[in-house]
Parts: structure tokens; sequence; C-alpha cells
């Protein structure tokens, strides 16, 4: 047993006063976090273990208290040592959307995630988050360009490519830079949210929201980077998502119409599933973890069948046809 993991047992027998307590691991992802379980009895509570040089716990401190006021269903933080980088939870369960999702259910558990993210939206305290600006926007899709199509594949471009590329970065920008701004969870798929039996879903992986556009979390939940759904179910979805956030407030009478919500959530798309490209390469190439390249050729599919149907971001189609061909 590693320094480290022997220091947060302790220090969880100590808050548990559990002496006899034993970590399991629970889960990584794609930062330097990692969960471990403790049981006993009929009792279950989960360890964040988050490197004070490497993750700062303020956010996921701060955003999780926001989440709670809201009635939404996230862990509860019930002690913690911002020092030591360790923070115990309530535990969620271990039921994860990804793994429950089938075509006879999805209808049901989509549907309880789109209502909890109505809330997120239509109650979310916006002005106590960042802002998801032009610059961070920027930021992301160059992920693509720097990992994806440089580091991972080491295709080289012309000046002209190079500017084509940044026209459809700006313009992917624009798009969501005109939507409404609301709370953006930033990560809101099958992999962060569990099935629970009372107050579906739960909530994980929140710690980066911002105030940003209001497709964001929907394209993330319904062209999810880990399963595909058709294309015309995905928009009926996505549009009945429209006529509640209508109904709530969150888009205000006359701001949108239902072709203008579909480009909005098409192009939106296209910009997280660029930088979630790109996550994935720069996943491998500089954090040893190849097990997400096997979602890139799923995440730029989408990026081609909207890219295939705008004439504006043809060029941009084009590049990912030629990426997907050389993965």
């Amino acid at each position: 047993m590693s320094d480290r993991l022997e220091r947060l047992q302790q220090w969880t027998r100590a808050q548990l006063g559990w002496p006899e307590a034993d970590l399991r691991s629970a889960s990584a992802d794609a930062s330097f976090r990692r969960y471990f379980r403790v049981q006993q009895g009929g009792e279950s509570y989960v360890l964040m273990d988050a490197p004070p040089d490497k993750e700062d716990c303020g956010p996921f401190i701060r955003v999780s208290r926001l989440l709670l006021g809201l009635g939404l269903h996230v862990p509860e933080i019930l002690a913690s040592d911002l020092e030591q980088g360790f923070l115990l939870l309530s535990d969620l369960g271990t039921r994860l959307y990804l793994d429950e999702l089938d075509d006879s259910n999805v209808d049901r558990l989509y549907g309880d995630a789109l209502g909890a993210l109505a809330t997120l939206q239509s109650c979310g305290p916006q002005h106590e988050l960042p802002a998801y600006d032009r610059q961070l926007l920027l930021t992301e899709m160059s992920l693509f360009r720097d990992w994806l199509l440089g580091r991972h594949l080491d295709l080289a471009f012309d000046e002209r490519a190079q500017k084509e590329l940044q026209n459809s970065f700006d313009r992917l920008a624009d798009n969501a830079l005109e939507q409404p701004q609301v709370c953006v969870h930033r990560d809101y798929h099958s992999r962060n949210l569990m099935l629970s039996e009372r107050h579906n879903p739960g909530i994980l992986d929140y710690q980066d929201a911002v105030t940003g556009p209001l497709t964001y979390d929907l394209v993330s939940l319904l062209r999810d980077c880990y399963i595909r759904w058709p294309r015309q179910r995905v928009e009926d979805w996505a549009l009945g998502y429209f006529e509640l956030a209508t109904q709530t407030g969150i888009v205000r009478t006359g701001e949108s119409d239902e072709q203008q919500f579909l480009k909005w959530f098409d192009w939106m798309g296209v910009q997280r599933h660029l930088k979630a490209a790109g996550i994935f390469a720069r996943l491998n190439h500089r954090d040893g973890k190849p097990g997400y390249l096997k979602d890139i050729p799923r995440t730029l599919g989408y990026v081609q069948d909207v890219c295939s149907r705008y004439p504006e971001l043809s060029a941009l189609g084009e590049l990912t046809q030629t990426v997907i061909t050389r993965l």
C-alpha cells in the first residue's frame, strides 16, 4: 500500500470510527482524482483522493453545496481535509447510467435526467460560477488540433487549411455565445449519472461547472461520447426539452424556435466533440490512459454527421472524415 493510500485509510477510519475499515477502489476518472468505497454493515461511503498539488477540491465543495441547495441528488460532503486532499462523501451507489441504459428504459431514464437538467438551468446560481467565455471555448477546441491532429496523427497543415480550421472554431464559438446562458454541469453524460431508486439520477463530476450555453449539457447527454442513439430519436428528445425549457422560462418567448434550437444543439455538439476527441488523445499521450482512444471514432462520427448538414462546416467535415480514416 502506498504511503498516500495508507494515510487516506487512517483518516477514513478516524472520521467514521471504524478501526478496521478497508478501502476498495470505486473508480478513477480522467483527472488525477481517485475514488474509494468503504462499507460496514449496511452503511457505505465514498472517499475522494485529490492530490492537492494536482487537484483543487474547492470547486467541488462549492458546487456541491450549490447543487444540494437546488434539491439535486449529488453527494453530501461529510468530512474534508483540504491540506491532504481527502473528502468523505455519501455514496450514490454503483449503477452507472451507461451500464443500465437500453431501449426499454432510455425514455424514462433520460426523462429523469432532463428534469434534473431543467432544475439546474432554471434555478441554478449562474452568478456564482465562472463564465464559459470565448477564450475557453477556443482553448478547448484547440485540444483537437494540438493533441489529436498534431500529436496523435502527426498531420501537417498548410496556412490555408489552418485558417479554415480556425474559421470553423470561430463559428462554433459564436454559436455557443449567442445562446441563452445558464448553469452548465459541463460533463452531463452516462458516466456521471447514477441510477437511483429514489430521486433519480444521482449526479457526479460537476466541479468544473460554469455559466454557459443552453444546449451544452443537453448535447452531452443526448449525443454521449460513450453511447449512441438514432438521430431522429435524439432530435425528438432535444425538441421535447426545448418545449420544457420554453414552458419553464429557461428560453424566453420569441428567443428561439425549433429550427434555431436544433442548430444551437448541433453546433454545440461539434464544439464539445472536438474538445472530447482532443482530450481522449491527450489522456493517451500525456497521462498514459489509452482506454479512451476507442471512443474517438464515435465522438467524431457525430461531428462528421452534423458538418454534412451545414455548408458552413463542410471544410471541418472533410477534415473529420480524413481523421476517421486514419484512426
